[in-house]
């Protein structure tokens, strides 16, 4: 898999790697600031945003389908449960919280997933998973630059 990233156009390998799940800008923006390639950094940043749309389409058409017990239902159901108190306290906001995270299982696709079985009307889980989004992409890109900086001075 790495070859064939390394052989597609600059944009397209962030777009790819972005949209990869669980990884995400969590990986996206480190690769983007160890490669000199800040220029992309807005280009992740909508490819990670545009995550929600295809995200809520496919929950829609797709999760009826999943069976019950399997490994991906599991996974689901394991979002709901991690995100729910949040969501529950705080609405909108629980969720951008739950998405700003920078962790494994809390972007984006988790965000969508979230507020896709916890029954978020759209435009709210849309606002709340951008949100979260923009704070994450923030902390990666701050801690990216500060880790690259601390190795140069090395």
């Amino acid at each position: 898999m790495r070859e064939l990233l390394l052989q597609l156009p600059s944009y397209l390998k962030y777009i790819a790697l972005t949209w990869v799940p669980w990884i995400e800008l969590r990986a996206a923006i480190p690769l983007a600031v160890q490669q000199g390639e800040q220029v992309y950094l807005p280009l992740i940043l909508l490819a990670n945003l545009a995550i929600f749309w295809p995200g809520s389409l496919f929950l829609d058409r797709v999760y009826h389908h999943i069976p019950e017990g399997s490994w991906l239902h599991r996974k689901l159901e394991g979002i709901r449960a991690k995100a729910h108190p949040l969501v529950e306290k705080y609405g909108v906001f629980g969720l951008a919280v739950f998405v700003a995270i920078p962790l494994p299982g809390t972007g984006a696709y988790s965000g969508t997933a979230a507020a896709w079985l916890l029954g978020m009307e759209r435009k709210k889980a849309f606002l709340g998973v951008s949100l979260g989004v923009c704070v994450a992409f923030v902390l990666v890109w701050v801690l990216a630059e500060g880790v690259l900086a601390g190795v140069s001075l090395l």
